[in-house]
């Protein structure tokens, strides 16, 4: 697909453009608003096609835990028959919402060995709803000092769970990969955290940062990728662990296997592979 359209799309679900003028726009791009109807299918994430992984490997259920105002829900993952104390590991979703694709990915961190939590944040607004693009617009609403305190609850729920290990690491995508830079600076107990095509975290706040960092980059996102060279300079100067790979020629979101025109089968392997040998290194016992 032309990338042009890809660029108009990210921009979209990255803004407060309406569902309309993307449509009018798109319309523009492609010649026609019929062939930018039947253009569009392959642009949303198609949640049917989310994987089901570890049936029969993994145990999971919903839960709730004690937010910063109220409870929170989420998603929690372990590997089955498990009886040993494990690693533990928050899943930070898109700006969607805790959408069956991340719900998948919370399977696959407990399948690696991890106890595993993809919290909502969504939870205080009724939780995700089916509709993407609603879920889009309630992440706006979200108040930002609250919405860290959660995912900072989320970890204290994890420390203290007696299938945990203490060790605590995060992982998180888009909105949720700027999550996980975010809370690499709040929480100085945080063992590790990685970020898929996230926004960075402030350079002033770097010296905080305690973990150990995997940053994950589609060599096609510009809009992302514009904020690595002054973050990757602070972290060399403030001698953060750190790792920071970009994908050459796939786009943003070339994790998520529920959007066929972005998702990159082998960048997402390997990121996930250098993202599984992470969290082994710093969260086993």
């Amino acid at each position: 697909m032309d990338q042009e359209i890809i660029n108009l799309y990210d921009s979209y679900t990255h803004s407060q453009t309406s569902r309309k003028d993307f449509m009018k726009k798109l319309a523009i791009l492609t010649g026609s608003s019929a062939l930018a109807l039947t253009i569009l299918p392959s642009l949303e994430s198609n949640y049917a096609a989310a994987a089901t992984v570890g049936a029969d490997e993994i145990h999971s259920e919903e839960i709730t835990f004690p937010g910063a105002e109220g409870e929170m829900q989420g998603l929690f993952a372990m590997p089955k028959g498990n009886k040993k104390k494990l690693g533990t590991v928050v899943v930070i979703h898109e700006n969607r919402g805790l959408t069956p694709h991340i719900k998948d990915v919370t399977k696959r961190v407990a399948l690696a060995g991890f106890v595993a939590l993809g919290v909502d944040a969504l939870s205080s607004l009724g939780g995700t709803p089916k509709d993407e693009n609603k879920g889009r617009e309630l992440i706006s609403k979200l108040d930002a000092d609250k919405n860290l305190q959660n995912y900072l609850k989320a970890l204290e729920f994890l420390r203290a769970h007696p299938l945990g290990n203490g060790k605590t690491g995060v992982v998180g995508f888009c909105w949720g990969g700027a999550m996980a830079n975010k809370l690499a600076v709040a929480d100085p107990l945080l063992n590790a955290a990685v970020a898929y095509y996230g926004s960075q975290a402030k350079v002033e706040d770097v010296p905080k940062i305690k973990a150990s960092l995997l940053l994950h980059y589609g060599g096609l996102d510009e809009r992302i990728n514009a904020g690595i060279p002054v973050y990757e300079e602070a972290l060399k100067t403030n001698r953060i662990d750190y790792q920071l790979y970009i994908y050459e020629g796939v786009n943003h979101a070339f994790n998520n296997d529920t959007s066929p025109t972005r998702y990159n089968e082998a960048a997402a392997n390997l990121a996930w592979q250098r993202t599984v040998d992470l969290f082994k290194k710093k969260l086993k016992s």
